[in-house]
């Protein structure tokens, strides 16, 4: 049973709220599905800290704080708010290494990323995700998952390259291929042997899980029966046995820490964004992607205060509590409950988990991340789109991912600008014997002593100016005696280019004899025309103001059109 979707004033109260969470029909559902997400969040968040190049714990204190923080907030019920692989990325690429105290900037920059998150959702900025294009994100998602797998390779192998990028350690890694240490080697190939044949399985939801606990356990065995050395978390870093003291955030870090903290925030808003599209509430609510972006930054958040590393809405853990039977937002409660256990009475055993076994985790879900069928679709869009995206892969592979993500951005909205400035038409438009208008093909070139009706459709500004003008009928010096009407309804406002645009068309019109006439759609469009110097070339006279009457405006213009045209060829 799930809730109603239509409660009473009484149920949708505060304490109503609280008390349907605790109903006996949901909350065994919850708990097992929060126990799933919970068991699967281990090896999970300790691999996003390793991702991250921080204290695995770190990853482990993010996922559980995060989420618990954020699981009242969102609106998407069944969100997780974990640390996520683009996330991690971003974190690696930030050089905490380089601070004074670097475990103290990891958690101000979780907390200052929660704190853009919280702004944007208080902003509304859900709606400038628009101008993020799909062929942006898919070259971004695609890099994300390459830089996952390669970035893992020197602890699946245990060859540590000193080059530059992730890139040139791999290329490293290949020359040198004959100094990889086998015992890890085998311990990371045997992990993704069995995350890919058990996730097929019955074990399906604990496939990584036992995966990484059989790698830890081969990675155990070797060292101790065989003498090898096999890196573990205890090799890295302490493991605590305890939950974590609060930490306030350094000032001091803020000013370096301000744009990777905004590339975060701008990632963990796109994830979070597609999981509020895609795991629906189970009461049929539609998702408030504003709501859940302060959700996200509640969790960061609290992450941050508790010593966590950045979060933000993550599909996968969100999609398998929902798949793991979760009734309510109490599951993803269940599942931190389950994480602090862990750290509580088995911090001994997370010690023992092998670093190739969570290197393998973490190839096997960067691999994961790239979409063949993605590419493909927009490779069929257009030579443009495809561009983009191959520009976008290769700027997230080269450079930190920090600007990498903001390049993006700027991509996307180059992008839209260029897409809809070339998405300009213009048409003619002839009004038939009877009265009735017909949309045609303009014309070329203006010709003599005719009435040349015109409307354009598209977005006009200042970049869509050149292709509007392109789009009109070119004035030859057989252009005399005649009008071109220009059909301005449905524009709000011209910008300085579009004016410039008309006054130059309506100047070369008058050097040849002829006319422009305009028919504006609101009192600010007249207003610029004349303040643009348009309306001291076609007179006051020649621009008309529309009315609430479709074409009643269009067909005055045309009508005086027809006797000045007439009045010209008479003298």
């Amino acid at each position: 049973m799930t809730e109603d979707p239509q409660p009473s004033r009484r149920q949708s109260s505060p304490w109503g709220r609280f008390r349907r969470l605790f109903r006996r029909e949901t909350l065994g559902k919850d708990a097992v599905a929060g126990v799933v997400l919970g068991v699967e969040s281990v090896p999970d968040g300790l691999a996003s800290g390793l991702l991250a190049g921080v204290n695995p714990v770190a990853g482990l204190y993010g996922y559980l704080f995060g989420m618990l923080g954020a699981a009242f907030f969102t609106s998407s019920a069944f969100m997780a708010v974990q640390a996520t692989g683009a996330m991690a990325l971003v974190v690696a690429d930030t050089e905490l290494a380089a601070r004074p105290d670097p475990d103290r900037a990891l958690f101000t920059l979780a907390m200052l990323a929660g704190v853009v998150m919280i702004l944007a959702g208080v902003l509304k900025a859900g709606r400038l995700l628009r101008f993020v294009p799909t062929s942006v994100m898919t070259g971004f998602v695609t890099a994300v998952g390459v830089n996952i797998v390669l970035g893992q390779l020197s602890n699946l192998t245990g060859y540590e390259s000193d080059a530059a990028n992730r890139v040139t350690r791999a290329l490293d890694l290949v020359v040198h291929v004959w100094q990889v240490d086998l015992p890890t080697t085998v311990v990371g190939i045997v992990t993704i042997g069995l995350i890919v044949w058990l996730t097929r399985t019955r074990l399906a939801s604990f496939g990584l899980v036992v995966a990484v606990v059989v790698g830890s356990v081969l990675a155990w065995a070797s060292t101790e029966l065989l003498g090898w050395s096999v890196a573990t978390i205890s090799s890295i870093a302490d493991v605590p046995d305890g939950l974590p003291a609060p930490a306030l955030p350094s000032l001091e870090d803020i000013a370096f820490l301000a744009v990777p903290a905004i590339s975060l925030a701008f990632v963990g808003l796109i994830q979070g964004a597609a999981v509020s599209a895609g795991v629906p509430n189970p009461d049929g609510r539609p998702a408030d992607p504003s709501r859940d972006f302060i959700g996200q930054g509640i969790g960061n958040i609290v992450a941050g205060l508790f010593r966590g590393m950045p979060v933000g809405g993550s599909m996968s853990a969100s999609a398998l509590v929902s798949a793991a039977g979760a009734r309510t937002r109490l599951a993803l409660v269940f599942a931190s409950g389950v994480m602090a256990a862990v750290i509580l009475f088995a911090s001994g055993l997370v010690a023992y988990v092998a670093m190739p076994s969570l290197a393998a985790l973490l190839i096997v879900v960067g691999i994961g991340a790239v979409k063949p069928a993605s590419i493909h679709s927009v490779v069929r869009i257009g030579v443009l789109q495809t561009t983009v995206m191959i520009v976008t892969f290769g700027l997230t592979l080269l450079i930190p991912l920090q600007f990498a993500v903001l390049v993006g951005v700027g991509l996307g909205i180059v992008l839209f600008v260029v897409q809809q400035s070339n998405r300009i038409r213009v048409r003619r438009i002839v009004i038939e014997a009877g009265g009735r208008m017909r949309e045609l093909d303009p014309l070329d070139e203006v010709p003599a002593r005719e009435v040349v009706m015109l409307q354009p459709y598209g977005s006009l500004f200042f970049a869509s100016a050149p292709v509007f003008e392109s789009r009109l009928p070119r004035v030859t010096p057989d252009s005399r005696g005649s009008v071109v009407v220009l059909r301005l309804r449905g524009v709000d406002q011209l910008g300085i280019s579009l004016v410039e645009v008309l006054r130059r068309y309506a100047g070369e019109l008058d050097a040849r004899g002829s006319a422009l006439r305009l028919v504006a759609g609101s009192d600010q469009v007249v207003s610029q025309l004349r303040e643009g110097g348009v309306t001291a070339i076609v007179g006051e006279d020649g621009v008309y103001r529309g009315t609430a009457w479709l074409g009643e405006t269009l067909r005055a213009a045309h009508e005086d059109a027809l006797r000045w045209v007439d009045a010209r060829s008479a003298a």
